[in-house]
């Protein structure tokens, strides 16, 4: 509804500023200056255009990154979980419910101060996986078994953390305000200029410049949303972490590593 809006709007403008313009500047002026002003509207709008596919270009890859972090992390979550299911009780038992307590933090606080920008709620969940490293650094592995489960923890864990690190800097990156004043301006100038080509009758003028007008403030509002990829009508979902909170459940450790194997 709200990009209906706004292409809708755009048009509805961009037709309001012709009608005023053909109304103040004389048209056989114009008429007259036909060729020149269709090379030069032709060689902004293919600038303009390069510039749109550059950046609907970067953001979308930035998006998709976006979003394959998150996966990557919630699986980092499930094998670092299960993965600790081969330590001692004293060791797996506060691992695996500090997992439990960062994934929920992440859905139920984290999520939206990605959102919100808040960066005080962020370290604090953050701070939740220090107590995992230190659940991890305090193990004392009892055999050779556990001792490779334990190098194994240690590097699923470095992994997780790499993951929510690209996670976090995925919901920071924006486009340059820089380049978003280039890319308005750019707009002005490319659908301002479409003013001054003539068509007779004025309505087919009317329907190039609503047309244009509407499919340059389409593609700015997809960069506009892609390029904030936790929030706005394509936002990355989290399903993947309540995936594996569900998993967590699944995954409960059912065998303790301290007992000795019954022979059979």
């Amino acid at each position: 509804m709200r990009l209906a809006i706004i292409v809708v709007g755009a048009s509805v403008v961009s037709v309001l500023g012709l009608l005023a313009f053909r109304g103040v500047v004389p048209l056989d002026e114009l008429r007259l200056a036909a060729n020149g002003l269709g090379n030069y509207l032709q060689t902004v709008g293919g600038v303009y255009a390069v510039l749109l596919a550059f950046v609907v270009y970067v953001v979308w890859n930035q998006f998709d990154a976006a979003r394959a972090h998150v996966d990557r992390e919630s699986a980092a979550l499930v094998d670092l979980h299960r993965t600790a299911s081969g330590l001692p009780k004293g060791t797996r038992d506060p691992l695996q419910a500090g997992l439990r307590g960062y994934v929920d933090a992440v859905l139920h606080r984290e999520w939206d101060a990605m959102v919100r920008r808040d960066e005080k709620v962020i370290a604090s969940v953050g701070e939740l996986l220090d107590e995992v490293w230190l659940a991890i650094h305090s193990c004392q592995p009892a055999n050779e078994c556990q001792v490779t489960i334990y190098g194994e923890v240690l590097s699923r864990f470095n992994d997780l953390t790499d993951v929510r690190t690209s996670r976090l800097t995925s919901s920071r990156q924006r486009i340059p305000i820089v380049m978003k004043v280039l890319l308005y301006l750019g707009a002005l100038t490319v659908i301002g200029s479409t003013y001054m080509m003539i068509f007779d009758p004025w309505w087919i003028h009317a329907t190039v410049v609503a047309a244009l007008s509407g499919a340059v403030a389409h593609i700015l509002f997809l960069i506009v949303d892609l390029d904030d990829p936790f929030s706005d009508r394509w936002a990355i979902t989290k399903s993947p972490f309540e995936r594996a909170r569900q998993a967590f459940d699944r995954n409960a450790h059912t065998l303790d590593a301290d007992e000795p194997a019954i022979a059979a």
